[in-house]
């Protein structure tokens, strides 16, 4: 039986969020690129201008930076923030909800950074470089997203959920390793000052949650923000730690029906009377529909993602390389530990930890995945190049530094050509081994808390159907006019699909939504629920009784029982029915769509839909 969940499993702007991932990859390569090319050619210049000196302050204080300082300290703490937001919308709203699930990406988590600090101590035992053992546990999350996309395209959408969990785990205890061990001396006075700020910053958000309101002042949070990176800056401690902390703290759920209602109401106020005033109060009654997560990650993750990240990669990629200095490097602990531990080590500990952890719970504890998919996602990790450059900026110095980042760069692309070559080989396997290799068979989520009930619902297609494609939908909503020749394509090119209609008239935005509704329920008392339905998607725009009542005629129906049925509104019940479960489905938009009862994020196109189908047919096929 599938796990069961009062509300959809992953929204739309983890899809926007890997996305992005993917895009940038590109810009983060040519970055990498662009300071080897810079560095080998004229290294003077690179240097000098990463070590100008830039500073802000107020009156007598101030705080001097240079300039590589103030992208790997300030600009990064962004980055964290978002990697932050991507962690608490997991918890949230993701597969991290049934706190069950979150046991074994953790433990595969750590693994992903014990075995590989085993090996890097293996190669470094009584050296002195055996201090930079941070620099082969971390994993760089945008790198690996991006990376997966370009390399390993054939791996399942679930593989990207489950590295982006392991590479939060790997951040979140990266981090703690950076202000634990590699800060310096601790001043802590700045530091209580910092842990008050955030207090502060806590005590808002649970305000802002208890009053039902979006969110405190955002220059306040902006404010408190920036105190306490200064304070956590003058205490010794790395302070991109705290855009990690301010980033759990922000909540993310699903926009609610009733909150998208009003919204549609504050904006019909101002297009009647377009004053400053409406404006200011429709545009907080729009942002208020939404979480402060979405918000947030909706504007910083295209900056982080496309300028700070790739500029991080430009100030610290930049080696001049030389002969003498791959010798050196490749004979050298240093970068050997971290070649061998991220390459080897990171798999290794991805898969060994994530099987001991199945067959310690005797598989009540199993991947999401199927173990093809695993060892994809532990190659994936092997992917260390954010934050393994900020440890090795701060464990190392001279020509180690040199020898950690020549570690750090070999290890990446050896991880992306090993994670190429899981994925062809994977895509080789006979089809029904493939399926079982790439998914597993573990029950996937169920986001559709209202089972289909054949007695009930409106349904077409077969009633054993391996697919079941329920739309929520709006008879005025052109979307799902758009979509209707789709689904009957679809429909037609396969004898195990069935395609179930339930209701949800938006009727703040569609104002002939419930009448259209009520006549397809007039019509199905009838027997002509798919033919009312049909007519009416492809004739959209306003829609009279009489216009309603001429159909049925056309449809062979007994008008005058037609007529009574919309007087009388005896179909609204049903659509309460429907509209009632697609609020606890956390549906609030049209159409939507939930195959094999889980919630469709792609788009519903031919190919987004014809490939959500196949999806749920392999998972059928395998038993998961």
């Amino acid at each position: 039986m599938a796990g069961r969940t009062p509300w959809a499993n992953l929204h739309r702007p983890l899809h926007r969020f890997l996305r992005t991932e993917t895009g940038s990859a590109a810009v983060l390569v040519a970055a990498t690129i662009a300071a080897l090319i810079w560095a080998n050619v004229d290294f003077h210049a690179y240097d000098r201008l990463w070590a100008t000196k830039l500073y802000v302050g107020v009156a007598d204080e101030r705080i001097s930076l240079d300039l590589h300082h103030w992208v790997n300290s300030g600009l990064m703490t962004l980055f964290f923030f978002v990697v932050g937001l991507e962690a608490r919308r997991e918890f949230d709203m993701g597969d991290l909800r049934e706190r069950r699930r979150v046991a074994l990406p953790v433990v595969a988590g750590l693994g992903s950074m014990l075995v590989p600090v085993g090996i890097y101590l293996a190669f470094n035992a009584g050296h002195a470089s055996a201090q930079g053992w941070g620099t082969a546990m971390s994993t760089d999350t945008a790198f690996a997203l991006g990376m997966l996309a370009l390399v390993a395209p054939r791996f399942p959408r679930r593989l990207r959920t489950f590295v982006l969990t392991v590479t939060v785990v790997d951040d979140v205890v990266a981090l703690a390793v950076i202000a634990l061990v590699y800060s310096a001396d601790l001043d802590p006075v700045p530091l209580l000052t910092a842990c008050g700020l955030f207090a502060v910053a806590l005590a808002l958000r649970r305000a802002a949650f208890s009053s039902g309101s979006s969110g405190s002042s955002g220059f306040l949070q902006v404010l408190l923000g920036v105190a306490m990176w200064v304070a956590v800056l003058q205490s010794g401690v790395d302070p991109i730690v705290t855009g990690l902390v301010l980033g759990l703290l922000t909540s993310a759920y699903p926009a609610a029906r009733v909150d998208l209602e009003r919204a549609s109401g504050l904006f019909r106020l101002f297009r009647e009377q377009p004053t400053g005033e409406l404006a200011r109060t429709a545009r907080s009654g729009l942002a208020a529909a939404i979480s402060p997560n979405d918000r947030l990650q909706n504007l910083f993750h295209p900056w982080t993602s496309y300028l700070i990240v790739p500029l991080f990669a430009l100030a610290n990629t930049g080696v001049p390389i030389t002969g003498d200095l791959l010798a050196r490097s490749f004979a050298s602990p240093i970068t050997l530990g971290i070649i061998v531990g991220v390459v080897v080590g990171k798999p290794v500990g991805v898969l060994g930890f994530s099987w001991l952890l199945t067959r310690l719970s005797r598989g009540r504890l199993r991947p999401s995945v199927g173990w093809a998919t695993v060892a994809g996602g532990g190659t994936l990790a092997g992917i260390g190049f954010t934050v393994a450059l900020l440890i090795a900026e701060l464990a190392f110095e001279g020509e180690e530094l040199d020898e950690a980042k020549v570690g750090i760069l070999t290890a990446a692309l050896a991880a992306c050509l090993l994670t190429w070559a899981v994925s062809r080989a994977t895509a080789a396997l006979p089809h029904h081994v493939k399926g079982r290799a790439l998914l597993g068979t573990t029950a996937p989520l169920t986001d559709l808390t209202t089972e289909v009930d054949e007695e009930r619902d409106h349904v077409r297609g077969p009633s054993d159907a391996t697919v079941t494609l329920v739309e929520y939908g709006d008879h005025e909503c052109p979307y799902c006019a758009g979509a209707e020749p789709v689904i009957r394509a679809l429909l037609g090119d396969s004898d195990d699909v069935r395609h179930v209609w339930r209701h949800l008239p938006l009727t703040d935005v569609h104002p002939g939504a419930q009448l259209r509704a009520e006549a397809t329920e007039a019509a199905a008392a009838q027997g002509a629920f798919w033919e009312m339905h049909d007519w009416l998607l492809a004739h959209q725009g306003e829609t009279s009784v009489a216009t309603l009542v001429r159909q049925a005629g056309v449809l062979g129906l007994d008008t005058a029982r037609f007529r009574e049925d919309l007087r009388s509104r005896a179909g609204a019940a049903r659509i309460a029915e429907d509209v009632g479960s697609a609020d606890e489905s956390g549906v609030s938009g049209t159409p939507t769509f939930f195959v094999n009862g889980r919630r469709h994020h792609g788009s519903y196109d031919s190919a987004g839909l014809h490939a959500a189908v196949r999806a749920a047919r392999l998972r059928a096929d395998i038993g998961g």
